[in-house]
């Protein structure tokens, strides 16, 4: 029987929501105003694709799922963290995010840095408690927390996002744009799949396997969200359509054309079907997950 991946995404998220509910507050009346920032854009109606992605994954090697729900919270909460960087006025300076206003634009530019700050490391605090995730080995507590940092800093995210910012106003190649990609977007969902299976004992061949799925369908996801900005609306996206466009971003479509884009993408899924072959019935999850992510709307 086909899954239904809507729901599917939807019965993660939901876990991951309920308990960063009871996480995500306030212990002292100074900090209310930061925190009240935090949970804006932390509850600002992501699809908690990420999330998702780690269990799915974990699903494959083990069945124990509450122990997962810390580590999927964290990876959230820096992942909201970048989002609201990213929107900065410094950064793509954007106005709307998931159809509300940005985090800077209702809280102001410090408090939207400060708010994005506490995210990111509150994510580290998360990962390294021993009393939040009994049930962890140290061991792997720390290798979860080691390879995070390096998928979201220079190596990663952060180096990813430093180059899309200097390539603005189009001084990029094909060689840019793929180091861009690579790094702003599928490094992190890549060790969302890598996490998985060193939450669930995975071995170090199968930790690649996770790690090779993620990076193909994170370049897929960032090549679609590209075309999802040329060819949707404001109001269909949540955010300001063809922004990529107006500011000359290096983008698979800026060199490749829709088309050709599209077809890259296409090619990266059907690869990353191809790793999970070995997987049998257990990783239908994470195939349905990999379609979704060239089939969305938005």
């Amino acid at each position: 029987m086909k899954l239904d991946i809507n729901n599917y995404i939807k019965f993660w998220a939901k876990k991951v929501d309920s308990w960063l509910e009871q996480y995500v507050i306030s212990n002292s009346q100074y900090i209310d105003g930061l925190v009240e920032a935090m949970r804006y854009s932390l509850f600002a109606g992501g699809k908690r694709l990420r999330p998702a992605l780690i269990y799915s994954s974990f699903g494959i090697f083990d069945g124990y799922f509450d122990k997962v729900t810390p580590f999927a919270a964290a990876v959230e909460m820096l992942h909201t963290y970048s989002l609201i960087h990213d929107d900065l006025p410094a950064m793509d300076d954007d106005d709307l995010r998931r159809g509300k206003p940005t985090n800077h634009v209702v809280y102001g530019e410090g408090v939207a840095i400060l708010a994005g700050d506490a995210l990111l490391t509150k994510a580290f605090e998360i990962m390294t408690s021993s009393s939040l995730n009994p049930d962890v080995d140290p061991v792997m507590m720390l290798e979860a927390a080691n390879k995070l940092a390096i998928a979201t800093g220079e190596k990663g995210m952060v180096g990813g996002q430093y180059a899309d910012l200097k390539a603005e106003g189009g001084f990029f190649n094909d060689g840019t744009v793929s180091f861009i990609h690579l790094n702003k977007t599928a490094a992190l969902i890549s060790y969302c799949c890598e996490l998985g299976a060193i939450l669930g004992y995975a071995t170090d061949e199968e930790k690649k396997d996770m790690s090779q799925f993620g990076k193909k369908i994170g370049l897929a996801f960032q090549i679609i969200d590209d075309i999802l900005d040329l060819t949707c609306t404001t109001e269909e996206l949540g955010k300001n359509a063809k922004s990529d466009l107006k500011k000359e971003k290096a983008t698979y479509p800026a060199i490749f054309g829709i088309e050709k884009s599209r077809k890259i993408a296409d090619d990266l899924i059907f690869s990353a079907f191809g790793i999970l072959d070995k997987y049998g019935e257990a990783a239908v999850p994470l195939r349905e997950l990999a379609s979704f992510v060239v089939e969305r709307k938005n």
